[in-house]
């Protein structure tokens, strides 16, 4: 983990370097976390350490284990299927929204989205594969210009981080990502809504039996 810096407050950093930490591995599943180690290694009092571990505690991402002690949460199954049976209702509500609001301007940007996910995809870069992913649903999010939806996912798709470097690493899985995203895109430049969200139903739920295979 990294020694933390200015403009953001203490205890911000100190939650985005342990949540990152959780969800690409560096803290592995089991693993313990005291507030005195992780200062140390973040080169920061304790205070803003414990703040930000009762955060990552009420999400979900470290859990109590005796007394006083939090370890790195293991992957919740359930969880996961939980968040994917959510997806499926409340994503193809966010196309249909966003379909209202794709001016050209946000088609190309779509576009950009899904050229630069596919370079990313062709360089086998892990970690940029998973945010180009995000990227790309945070954007149809925003463009639904539902805050609900764009707050309720956020969360959400950092619990999704966790497994999604061990699914994005099979080269059929991320070329057919980005084509699926491709195929959302050019429904929406064509102003064919019931298309765009059928498209993004199917996208769901085959990233749900991909996720549901590895787990």
């Amino acid at each position: 983990m990294r020694a933390l810096a200015s403009p953001k407050t203490l205890v911000d950093q100190a939650y985005s370097t342990l949540l990152d930490a959780i969800c690409d591995g560096t803290l592995s599943p089991g693993e313990r976390l005291t507030q005195a180690d992780v200062a140390k290694r973040l080169k920061v009092s304790r205070q803003p350490v414990h703040n930000a571990l009762l955060v990552l505690k009420a999400q979900g991402f470290v859990r109590a284990t005796g007394r006083c002690g939090l370890a790195v949460a293991p992957i919740d199954h359930q969880q996961f299927h939980s968040i994917y049976e959510f997806r499926s209702a409340i994503e193809p509500l966010a196309v249909r929204l966003a379909a209202a609001r794709a001016t050209p301007a946000a088609i190309a940007a779509g576009r950009a989205l899904v050229a630069e996910g596919e370079a990313v995809a062709r360089r086998k870069d892990i970690r940029g594969m998973i945010e180009c992913d995000m990227n790309f649903h945070l954007f149809l999010y925003d463009l639904s210009g539902n805050s609900l939806i764009i707050d309720s996912m956020r969360l959400n798709w950092q619990h999704l981080r966790r497994t999604m470097g061990a699914v994005l690493q099979l080269e059929k899985i991320s070329t057919r990502v980005w084509h699926e995203h491709s195929s959302i895109i050019d429904a929406l430049s064509e102003h064919n809504i019931e298309t765009a969200v059928a498209r993004m139903e199917a996208h769901i739920v085959r990233a749900h039996a991909d996720m549901s295979a590895f787990l």
